[in-house]
Protein backbone atom coordinates (compact mmCIF):
# COMPACT_ATOMS: atom_id res chain seq x y z
CA UNK A 1 0.00 0.00 0.00
CA UNK A 2 2.73 2.37 0.95
CA UNK A 3 3.77 1.76 -2.53
CA UNK A 4 0.94 3.02 -4.29
CA UNK A 5 0.57 6.16 -2.08
CA UNK A 6 4.54 6.50 -2.69
CA UNK A 7 3.30 5.72 -6.64
CA UNK A 8 0.43 8.75 -6.97
CA UNK A 9 2.01 11.04 -4.91
CA UNK A 10 5.10 11.03 -7.70
CA UNK A 11 2.60 11.57 -10.50
CA UNK A 12 0.96 14.24 -8.21
CA UNK A 13 4.62 15.54 -8.29
CA UNK A 14 5.35 15.18 -12.05
CA UNK A 15 1.56 16.48 -12.98
CA UNK A 16 0.78 19.43 -10.19
CA UNK A 17 2.62 21.96 -12.74
CA UNK A 18 0.30 20.85 -15.59
CA UNK A 19 -1.50 23.57 -17.04
CA UNK A 20 -4.44 22.39 -19.49
CA UNK A 21 -5.92 25.18 -21.13
CA UNK A 22 -4.34 28.43 -22.37
CA UNK A 23 -6.11 32.03 -20.92
CA UNK A 24 -7.43 34.71 -24.06
CA UNK A 25 -6.36 38.38 -22.95
CA UNK A 26 -8.25 40.63 -22.56
CA UNK A 27 -7.82 42.53 -26.49
CA UNK A 28 -5.77 45.76 -26.43
CA UNK A 29 -6.46 47.42 -29.20
CA UNK A 30 -10.51 47.69 -28.70
CA UNK A 31 -10.25 51.53 -28.16
CA UNK A 32 -8.71 53.86 -29.74
CA UNK A 33 -5.63 56.60 -28.78
CA UNK A 34 -8.37 59.26 -28.10
CA UNK A 35 -11.73 60.12 -27.95
CA UNK A 36 -13.29 61.87 -31.04
CA UNK A 37 -14.37 65.58 -30.45
CA UNK A 38 -11.88 66.32 -26.97
CA UNK A 39 -10.15 69.08 -26.99
CA UNK A 40 -6.83 67.67 -27.44
CA UNK A 41 -5.07 67.86 -24.84
CA UNK A 42 -1.44 66.45 -22.66
CA UNK A 43 -3.21 66.27 -19.53
CA UNK A 44 -4.23 62.67 -19.11
CA UNK A 45 -6.77 63.43 -15.96
CA UNK A 46 -10.24 63.15 -16.58
CA UNK A 47 -13.50 64.10 -14.08
CA UNK A 48 -14.19 60.50 -13.39
CA UNK A 49 -11.56 60.71 -11.27
CA UNK A 50 -12.93 63.15 -9.42
CA UNK A 51 -15.87 61.50 -5.98
CA UNK A 52 -18.85 62.85 -7.21
CA UNK A 53 -19.51 65.26 -4.13
CA UNK A 54 -16.25 67.16 -5.57
CA UNK A 55 -18.68 67.27 -9.17
CA UNK A 56 -22.23 67.97 -8.26
CA UNK A 57 -21.75 70.68 -5.31
CA UNK A 58 -24.89 71.82 -5.16
CA UNK A 59 -25.90 70.74 -1.13
CA UNK A 60 -29.15 70.14 -2.02
CA UNK A 61 -28.23 67.90 -4.66
CA UNK A 62 -26.04 66.00 -2.93
CA UNK A 63 -28.02 65.87 0.00
CA UNK A 64 -30.58 63.98 -2.36
CA UNK A 65 -27.63 61.75 -4.30
CA UNK A 66 -26.88 60.35 -0.91
CA UNK A 67 -29.97 59.52 -0.05
CA UNK A 68 -30.29 57.56 -3.36
CA UNK A 69 -27.11 55.95 -3.09
CA UNK A 70 -28.12 54.51 0.41
CA UNK A 71 -31.71 53.77 0.28
CA UNK A 72 -32.11 52.94 -3.32
CA UNK A 73 -34.02 49.67 -3.91
CA UNK A 74 -31.61 48.39 -6.93
CA UNK A 75 -28.98 49.62 -5.02
CA UNK A 76 -29.64 47.23 -1.52
CA UNK A 77 -30.54 44.17 -4.04
CA UNK A 78 -27.38 44.93 -5.22
CA UNK A 79 -25.26 45.06 -1.68
CA UNK A 80 -27.36 41.76 -1.45
CA UNK A 81 -25.49 40.18 -4.85
CA UNK A 82 -22.44 41.13 -3.14
CA UNK A 83 -23.12 39.17 -0.04
CA UNK A 84 -23.83 36.27 -1.80
CA UNK A 85 -21.27 36.21 -4.33
CA UNK A 86 -18.71 36.66 -1.50
CA UNK A 87 -20.34 33.85 0.71
CA UNK A 88 -20.15 31.79 -3.12
CA UNK A 89 -16.40 32.45 -3.14
CA UNK A 90 -15.64 31.75 0.19
CA UNK A 91 -17.05 28.20 0.17
CA UNK A 92 -15.34 27.71 -3.27
CA UNK A 93 -11.52 27.73 -1.22
CA UNK A 94 -13.15 24.80 0.72
CA UNK A 95 -12.47 22.52 -2.80
CA UNK A 96 -8.34 22.28 -1.46
CA UNK A 97 -9.64 20.43 1.80
CA UNK A 98 -10.52 17.01 1.60
CA UNK A 99 -14.15 16.10 2.67
CA UNK A 100 -15.37 14.57 6.13
CA UNK A 101 -18.02 12.55 6.75
CA UNK A 102 -19.36 10.19 10.10
CA UNK A 103 -21.23 7.28 9.15
CA UNK A 104 -23.02 5.56 12.07
CA UNK A 105 -24.94 2.13 10.57
CA UNK A 106 -26.62 -1.03 12.37
CA UNK A 107 -28.22 -3.90 10.66
CA UNK A 108 -29.27 -7.08 10.44
CA UNK A 109 -29.98 -9.91 7.56
CA UNK A 110 -31.55 -13.15 7.42
CA UNK A 111 -30.16 -14.54 4.55
CA UNK A 112 -31.56 -17.96 2.68
CA UNK A 113 -30.51 -20.80 3.75
CA UNK A 114 -29.53 -22.52 0.71
CA UNK A 115 -27.23 -19.00 -0.14
CA UNK A 116 -23.73 -18.80 0.81
CA UNK A 117 -24.41 -16.86 3.76
CA UNK A 118 -27.32 -19.42 4.95
CA UNK A 119 -24.55 -22.14 4.32
CA UNK A 120 -21.79 -21.02 6.38
CA UNK A 121 -24.27 -20.15 9.33
CA UNK A 122 -24.99 -23.40 8.95
CA UNK A 123 -20.98 -24.69 9.37
CA UNK A 124 -20.32 -22.63 11.79
CA UNK A 125 -23.63 -23.39 13.78
CA UNK A 126 -22.97 -19.13 15.44
CA UNK A 127 -26.65 -20.21 17.29
CA UNK A 128 -28.74 -17.56 15.09
CA UNK A 129 -29.92 -17.30 11.68
CA UNK A 130 -29.26 -13.56 11.45
CA UNK A 131 -26.44 -11.81 10.99
CA UNK A 132 -25.41 -8.56 11.98
CA UNK A 133 -22.68 -5.65 11.22
CA UNK A 134 -22.59 -2.62 13.32
CA UNK A 135 -20.58 0.23 12.07
CA UNK A 136 -19.05 3.75 13.64
CA UNK A 137 -16.45 5.15 10.81
CA UNK A 138 -15.05 8.28 8.99
CA UNK A 139 -14.74 8.38 5.80
CA UNK A 140 -12.20 10.72 3.99
CA UNK A 141 -11.72 11.76 0.60
CA UNK A 142 -9.67 14.18 -1.48
CA UNK A 143 -8.73 15.13 -5.26
CA UNK A 144 -5.56 16.61 -5.74
CA UNK A 145 -5.73 19.18 -8.18
CA UNK A 146 -3.46 18.20 -11.05
CA UNK A 147 -5.21 19.57 -13.92
CA UNK A 148 -6.24 23.10 -12.35
CA UNK A 149 -9.49 22.76 -12.00
CA UNK A 150 -10.11 23.86 -8.25
CA UNK A 151 -7.42 26.88 -9.10
CA UNK A 152 -9.87 27.63 -12.06
CA UNK A 153 -13.00 27.19 -9.93
CA UNK A 154 -11.43 29.80 -7.25
CA UNK A 155 -10.70 31.99 -10.27
CA UNK A 156 -14.70 31.96 -11.72
CA UNK A 157 -15.77 32.15 -8.16
CA UNK A 158 -13.69 35.75 -7.47
CA UNK A 159 -14.27 37.30 -11.21
CA UNK A 160 -18.06 36.48 -10.67
CA UNK A 161 -17.81 37.98 -6.85
CA UNK A 162 -16.09 41.19 -8.61
CA UNK A 163 -18.70 41.64 -10.90
CA UNK A 164 -21.55 41.84 -8.57
CA UNK A 165 -18.71 44.88 -7.19
CA UNK A 166 -18.55 46.18 -10.98
CA UNK A 167 -22.75 45.90 -10.68
CA UNK A 168 -22.92 47.93 -7.67
CA UNK A 169 -20.76 50.47 -9.06
CA UNK A 170 -22.84 50.55 -12.59
CA UNK A 171 -25.94 51.21 -10.64
CA UNK A 172 -24.13 53.81 -8.51
CA UNK A 173 -22.61 55.76 -11.19
CA UNK A 174 -26.67 55.25 -12.98
CA UNK A 175 -27.85 56.76 -9.92
CA UNK A 176 -25.87 59.98 -9.44
CA UNK A 177 -26.13 60.54 -13.18
CA UNK A 178 -30.26 60.08 -12.79
CA UNK A 179 -30.65 62.10 -9.39
CA UNK A 180 -28.82 65.32 -10.97
CA UNK A 181 -29.96 64.88 -14.58
CA UNK A 182 -33.48 64.85 -12.54
CA UNK A 183 -32.91 67.51 -10.47
CA UNK A 184 -31.47 69.98 -13.46
CA UNK A 185 -34.87 69.42 -15.23
CA UNK A 186 -36.31 70.42 -11.80
CA UNK A 187 -35.07 74.04 -11.26
CA UNK A 188 -35.47 74.23 -15.64
CA UNK A 189 -39.30 74.01 -14.59
CA UNK A 190 -39.04 76.46 -11.80
CA UNK A 191 -37.41 78.46 -14.21
CA UNK A 192 -40.22 78.06 -16.89
CA UNK A 193 -42.83 78.62 -14.10
CA UNK A 194 -41.32 81.91 -13.26
CA UNK A 195 -40.98 82.98 -16.85
CA UNK A 196 -44.23 81.89 -17.61
CA UNK A 197 -45.88 83.81 -14.63
CA UNK A 198 -43.86 86.92 -15.54
CA UNK A 199 -45.23 86.36 -19.13
CA UNK A 200 -48.78 86.27 -17.53
CA UNK A 201 -48.09 89.73 -15.94
CA UNK A 202 -47.13 91.39 -18.71
CA UNK A 203 -49.84 89.76 -21.00
CA UNK A 204 -52.08 90.84 -18.45
CA UNK A 205 -51.04 94.77 -18.55
CA UNK A 206 -50.60 95.25 -22.17
CA UNK A 207 -54.54 93.56 -21.96
CA UNK A 208 -55.08 96.33 -19.87
CA UNK A 209 -54.20 98.96 -21.91
CA UNK A 210 -55.43 97.70 -25.20
CA UNK A 211 -59.27 98.05 -23.38
CA UNK A 212 -58.72 101.60 -22.58
CA UNK A 213 -58.12 101.93 -26.18
CA UNK A 214 -61.27 99.95 -26.78
CA UNK A 215 -63.05 101.77 -24.58
CA UNK A 216 -61.91 104.94 -25.97
CA UNK A 217 -62.67 103.70 -29.35
CA UNK A 218 -58.82 103.82 -30.43
CA UNK A 219 -58.76 99.88 -30.99
CA UNK A 220 -61.75 97.41 -32.58
CA UNK A 221 -62.96 94.20 -30.44
CA UNK A 222 -60.56 92.21 -32.05
CA UNK A 223 -57.64 93.67 -30.60
CA UNK A 224 -58.87 92.82 -27.11
CA UNK A 225 -60.29 89.39 -28.12
CA UNK A 226 -56.19 88.75 -29.43
CA UNK A 227 -55.07 90.24 -26.30
CA UNK A 228 -57.16 88.16 -24.64
CA UNK A 229 -55.94 84.85 -25.62
CA UNK A 230 -52.61 85.73 -25.87
CA UNK A 231 -53.02 85.85 -21.71
CA UNK A 232 -54.91 82.82 -21.59
CA UNK A 233 -52.00 81.02 -23.79
CA UNK A 234 -49.03 82.39 -21.28
CA UNK A 235 -51.26 81.35 -18.64
CA UNK A 236 -52.51 77.48 -19.75
CA UNK A 237 -48.39 77.11 -18.95
CA UNK A 238 -48.57 77.65 -15.36
CA UNK A 239 -50.30 74.21 -14.28
CA UNK A 240 -48.79 72.26 -17.15
CA UNK A 241 -45.36 73.41 -15.00
CA UNK A 242 -46.79 73.31 -12.01
CA UNK A 243 -47.70 69.28 -12.84
CA UNK A 244 -44.51 68.48 -14.20
CA UNK A 245 -42.64 69.67 -11.29
CA UNK A 246 -44.82 67.76 -8.99
CA UNK A 247 -44.60 64.09 -11.33
CA UNK A 248 -40.93 65.28 -11.06
CA UNK A 249 -40.24 65.38 -7.66
CA UNK A 250 -42.33 62.42 -7.27
CA UNK A 251 -39.72 60.65 -9.69
CA UNK A 252 -36.99 61.75 -7.69
CA UNK A 253 -38.50 60.83 -4.38
CA UNK A 254 -38.89 56.97 -5.90
CA UNK A 255 -34.91 57.12 -6.66
CA UNK A 256 -34.06 58.28 -3.25
CA UNK A 257 -35.85 55.72 -2.16
CA UNK A 258 -38.46 57.21 -0.17
CA UNK A 259 -42.47 58.36 -0.68
CA UNK A 260 -43.56 60.64 -3.12
CA UNK A 261 -42.63 64.55 -1.48
CA UNK A 262 -41.55 67.69 -2.07
CA UNK A 263 -37.79 68.02 -3.13
CA UNK A 264 -35.72 70.95 -1.65
CA UNK A 265 -33.90 72.93 -4.11
CA UNK A 266 -30.46 75.09 -2.93
CA UNK A 267 -29.75 76.81 -5.75
CA UNK A 268 -31.83 78.39 -9.31
CA UNK A 269 -30.67 77.16 -12.73
CA UNK A 270 -28.96 79.60 -13.39
CA UNK A 271 -26.61 79.28 -10.54
CA UNK A 272 -25.39 76.28 -11.28
CA UNK A 273 -21.77 76.27 -13.64
CA UNK A 274 -19.65 74.18 -14.30
CA UNK A 275 -15.70 74.73 -15.81
CA UNK A 276 -15.56 75.70 -19.14
CA UNK A 277 -13.76 72.67 -20.54
CA UNK A 278 -13.64 69.36 -18.69
CA UNK A 279 -10.91 66.70 -19.19
CA UNK A 280 -12.22 63.62 -20.52
CA UNK A 281 -8.65 61.94 -19.97
CA UNK A 282 -8.02 58.90 -22.47
CA UNK A 283 -9.83 55.57 -23.62
CA UNK A 284 -7.79 53.25 -22.20
CA UNK A 285 -7.70 55.13 -18.21
CA UNK A 286 -11.82 54.66 -19.22
CA UNK A 287 -12.23 51.47 -20.03
CA UNK A 288 -10.39 50.66 -16.71
CA UNK A 289 -12.63 52.56 -15.23
CA UNK A 290 -16.76 52.24 -16.21
CA UNK A 291 -17.96 49.33 -14.03
CA UNK A 292 -19.51 47.80 -17.31
CA UNK A 293 -16.68 47.53 -19.22
CA UNK A 294 -14.96 46.42 -16.49
CA UNK A 295 -18.21 43.88 -16.44
CA UNK A 296 -16.98 42.55 -19.41
CA UNK A 297 -13.31 42.25 -18.42
CA UNK A 298 -14.41 40.10 -15.72
CA UNK A 299 -16.91 37.98 -17.67
CA UNK A 300 -13.48 36.65 -20.01
CA UNK A 301 -11.64 36.02 -16.84
CA UNK A 302 -14.58 33.72 -15.96
CA UNK A 303 -15.12 32.15 -19.68
CA UNK A 304 -11.42 31.52 -19.13
CA UNK A 305 -12.10 29.74 -15.94
CA UNK A 306 -14.55 27.78 -17.28
CA UNK A 307 -12.67 26.40 -20.17
CA UNK A 308 -10.25 25.58 -17.61
CA UNK A 309 -12.80 23.53 -15.80
CA UNK A 310 -14.20 21.99 -18.90
CA UNK A 311 -10.72 21.08 -20.17
CA UNK A 312 -9.54 19.41 -16.57
CA UNK A 313 -12.74 16.96 -16.42
CA UNK A 314 -11.43 15.23 -19.75
CA UNK A 315 -8.44 14.44 -18.04
CA UNK A 316 -7.56 11.56 -14.89
CA UNK A 317 -8.56 12.41 -11.13
CA UNK A 318 -6.36 11.39 -8.60
CA UNK A 319 -8.68 10.57 -5.56
CA UNK A 320 -7.30 9.65 -2.22
CA UNK A 321 -9.41 7.86 0.27
CA UNK A 322 -9.76 6.89 3.36
CA UNK A 323 -11.50 5.31 6.25
CA UNK A 324 -11.46 3.87 9.63
CA UNK A 325 -13.59 3.11 12.67
CA UNK A 326 -15.44 0.28 14.74
CA UNK A 327 -16.71 -2.62 13.12
CA UNK A 328 -18.51 -5.73 14.85
CA UNK A 329 -21.54 -8.62 14.26
CA UNK A 330 -22.47 -7.89 17.88
CA UNK A 331 -23.55 -4.87 19.51
CA UNK A 332 -22.10 -5.97 22.59
CA UNK A 333 -18.13 -5.96 21.16
CA UNK A 334 -19.20 -2.98 18.74
CA UNK A 335 -16.94 -0.66 20.88
CA UNK A 336 -14.69 -3.19 22.29
CA UNK A 337 -11.17 -1.14 21.01
CA UNK A 338 -8.79 -2.30 20.00
CA UNK A 339 -10.84 -5.38 18.61
CA UNK A 340 -12.93 -3.71 16.65
CA UNK A 341 -10.87 -1.05 15.38
CA UNK A 342 -10.45 -0.96 11.60
CA UNK A 343 -9.38 0.99 8.63
CA UNK A 344 -8.30 1.42 4.80
CA UNK A 345 -6.35 3.77 2.69
CA UNK A 346 -7.23 3.90 -1.07
CA UNK A 347 -5.95 5.75 -4.02
CA UNK A 348 -7.01 5.77 -7.42
CA UNK A 349 -6.91 7.17 -11.02
CA UNK A 350 -10.16 7.43 -12.89
CA UNK A 351 -10.15 8.34 -16.76
CA UNK A 352 -13.37 9.38 -18.25
CA UNK A 353 -13.69 7.14 -21.95
CA UNK A 354 -16.97 6.90 -23.38
CA UNK A 355 -19.49 9.46 -22.16
CA UNK A 356 -21.36 10.01 -25.69
CA UNK A 357 -18.46 12.76 -26.00
CA UNK A 358 -20.38 15.18 -23.69
CA UNK A 359 -17.25 16.57 -21.70
CA UNK A 360 -15.66 17.41 -24.76
CA UNK A 361 -18.89 19.03 -26.59
CA UNK A 362 -19.22 20.95 -23.04
CA UNK A 363 -14.72 21.95 -23.58
CA UNK A 364 -15.81 22.63 -27.31
CA UNK A 365 -18.95 25.01 -25.94
CA UNK A 366 -16.61 26.65 -23.56
CA UNK A 367 -14.57 27.70 -25.99
CA UNK A 368 -17.46 29.23 -28.08
CA UNK A 369 -18.79 31.11 -24.98
CA UNK A 370 -15.52 32.46 -24.76
CA UNK A 371 -15.25 33.85 -28.09
CA UNK A 372 -18.36 35.68 -27.89
CA UNK A 373 -17.38 36.98 -24.45
CA UNK A 374 -14.67 38.20 -26.03
CA UNK A 375 -16.72 40.18 -28.88
CA UNK A 376 -19.19 41.08 -25.98
CA UNK A 377 -16.25 43.18 -24.15
CA UNK A 378 -15.33 44.82 -27.62
CA UNK A 379 -18.89 45.79 -27.76
CA UNK A 380 -18.94 47.38 -24.39
CA UNK A 381 -15.74 49.31 -25.49
CA UNK A 382 -16.99 50.68 -28.70
CA UNK A 383 -20.35 51.78 -26.65
CA UNK A 384 -18.40 53.66 -23.83
CA UNK A 385 -16.28 55.51 -26.10
CA UNK A 386 -19.24 56.11 -28.40
CA UNK A 387 -21.19 57.58 -25.53
CA UNK A 388 -18.30 59.92 -24.40
CA UNK A 389 -17.58 61.32 -27.75
CA UNK A 390 -21.69 61.70 -27.89
CA UNK A 391 -20.84 63.84 -24.75
CA UNK A 392 -18.23 65.88 -25.61
CA UNK A 393 -20.16 67.14 -28.93
CA UNK A 394 -23.38 67.56 -27.09
CA UNK A 395 -21.47 70.04 -25.01
CA UNK A 396 -19.54 71.64 -27.68
CA UNK A 397 -22.71 72.56 -29.22
CA UNK A 398 -25.24 72.86 -26.59
CA UNK A 399 -22.62 75.92 -25.45
CA UNK A 400 -22.91 77.55 -29.05
CA UNK A 401 -26.84 77.54 -29.03
CA UNK A 402 -26.92 78.93 -25.60
CA UNK A 403 -24.82 81.60 -26.93
CA UNK A 404 -27.31 82.34 -30.22
CA UNK A 405 -30.34 81.54 -27.96
CA UNK A 406 -29.17 84.04 -25.47
CA UNK A 407 -28.55 86.66 -27.57
CA UNK A 408 -31.85 86.02 -28.95
CA UNK A 409 -33.46 86.46 -25.94
CA UNK A 410 -32.00 89.49 -25.48
CA UNK A 411 -32.64 90.91 -28.24
CA UNK A 412 -36.40 89.36 -27.99
CA UNK A 413 -36.65 91.93 -24.59
CA UNK A 414 -35.04 94.94 -25.69
CA UNK A 415 -38.03 94.39 -28.94
CA UNK A 416 -40.82 93.97 -26.72
CA UNK A 417 -39.85 97.15 -24.46
CA UNK A 418 -39.73 99.03 -27.57
CA UNK A 419 -43.16 97.53 -29.00
CA UNK A 420 -44.60 98.15 -25.38
CA UNK A 421 -43.44 102.12 -25.46
CA UNK A 422 -44.35 102.56 -29.40
CA UNK A 423 -47.60 101.32 -28.51
CA UNK A 424 -48.35 103.73 -25.82
CA UNK A 425 -47.00 106.61 -27.77
CA UNK A 426 -49.18 105.03 -30.62
CA UNK A 427 -46.47 104.30 -33.05
CA UNK A 428 -46.86 100.70 -32.80
CA UNK A 429 -49.79 98.28 -33.26
CA UNK A 430 -51.06 95.71 -30.63
CA UNK A 431 -49.91 92.86 -32.74
CA UNK A 432 -46.67 94.23 -32.62
CA UNK A 433 -47.11 94.50 -29.37
CA UNK A 434 -48.28 90.78 -29.16
CA UNK A 435 -46.29 89.23 -31.37
CA UNK A 436 -43.12 90.42 -29.23
CA UNK A 437 -44.20 89.15 -26.03
CA UNK A 438 -45.03 85.78 -27.74
CA UNK A 439 -41.57 85.41 -29.17
CA UNK A 440 -39.69 86.56 -25.54
CA UNK A 441 -42.29 83.85 -24.07
CA UNK A 442 -40.60 81.11 -26.27
CA UNK A 443 -36.96 82.62 -26.37
CA UNK A 444 -36.73 82.31 -23.00
CA UNK A 445 -38.37 79.00 -22.53
CA UNK A 446 -35.66 77.68 -25.03
CA UNK A 447 -32.95 79.12 -23.59
CA UNK A 448 -33.89 77.51 -20.04
CA UNK A 449 -34.16 74.32 -21.70
CA UNK A 450 -30.89 74.83 -23.49
CA UNK A 451 -29.45 75.64 -20.12
CA UNK A 452 -30.99 72.28 -18.47
CA UNK A 453 -29.45 70.54 -21.68
CA UNK A 454 -25.91 71.82 -20.72
CA UNK A 455 -26.04 70.64 -17.27
CA UNK A 456 -26.85 67.30 -17.87
CA UNK A 457 -24.60 67.03 -20.78
CA UNK A 458 -22.06 67.78 -18.04
CA UNK A 459 -23.59 64.58 -15.66
CA UNK A 460 -23.60 62.55 -18.67
CA UNK A 461 -20.30 62.96 -19.69
CA UNK A 462 -19.02 62.25 -15.71
CA UNK A 463 -20.99 58.98 -15.82
CA UNK A 464 -19.74 57.99 -19.30
CA UNK A 465 -16.44 58.28 -18.14
CA UNK A 466 -16.85 56.14 -15.36
CA UNK A 467 -17.78 58.80 -12.73
CA UNK A 468 -19.85 58.53 -9.93
CA UNK A 469 -19.23 55.51 -7.98
CA UNK A 470 -16.13 56.88 -5.98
Amino acid sequence: MKNIIGSLALALVVLAGCKVSKDVATPKDAQPEAFRNAVTTSDTSSIADLQWKNFFTDAALQKLIDSAIVKNYDMQVAVKNIEAAQLQFKQVKWNYVPTLGLNVTASTNRPSDNSVTGLSIKQYNIGTKHVEDYNANLALSWEADIWGKIRSQNREALALYLQTNEAKRAIQTNIVSSVSQGYYNLLMLDEQLEIAKKNVKLNDSTLRIIKLQYDAGQVTLLGVQQAQAQLEAAAQLVPQFERDINVQENGLSILAGRLPDAIERSAKLNDITFPETLSAGVPSAMVSRRPDVRSSELALNIANARVGIAKAQLYPSLTITGQGGLNSFKSSNWFNIPASLFGTVAGGIAQPLLQHKQLRTQYEVAKVDREKTVIQFRQSVLNAVGEVSDALVRLQKLKEQQTIAANRVKTLQQATNNASMLFKNGLATYLEVITAQGNVLQGELELASIKMAQLSANAELYRSLGGGWK
